[in-house]
């Protein structure tokens, strides 16, 4: 069974840091594309970042220099580090995986093209 299980969101204040973890099993990890979706107004969602071991990272213009993604591929599991939080960071994140290919940089949250986590709430106070 494809399963991603999430964990690490919270509250913070403005600055603050949060970092997200992503386990998952069912599929070929270490052969695929791992990444962080936030979800915008409706269901959609923005790419945040992602790694694949023979591309390298992607990160959204908003939060290069503040985020940090990687992987463990021992442990099957993807982490967002998230440092200098922003009331604009708020959002629910959810970790995806796209076994060919890459994720595009927008989707709509939970479709049938990618494997998805639950999601989980950040929120960032001012």
């Amino acid at each position: 069974e494809v399963q991603l299980l999430e964990s690490g969101g919270g509250s913070v204040q403005a600055g603050g840091s949060l970092r997200l973890s992503c386990t998952a099993s069912g599929f070929p990890f270490d052969e695929s594309t791992m990444g962080w979706y936030r979800q915008g107004p409706g269901n959609e969602c923005d790419l945040v970042s992602s790694i694949r071991r023979d591309v390298g990272t992607y990160y959204d213009d908003s939060v290069k220099g503040r985020f940090t993604i990687s992987q463990d591929n021992a442990k099957n599991t993807v982490y967002l580090q998230m440092n200098t939080l922003k009331p604009e960071d708020t959002a629910v994140y959810f970790c995806a995986a796209a076994e060919r290919g890459r994720l595009a940089v927008w989707q709509w949250c939970g479709n049938n093209f990618y494997r998805w986590g639950q999601g989980t709430q950040v929120t960032v106070s001012s």
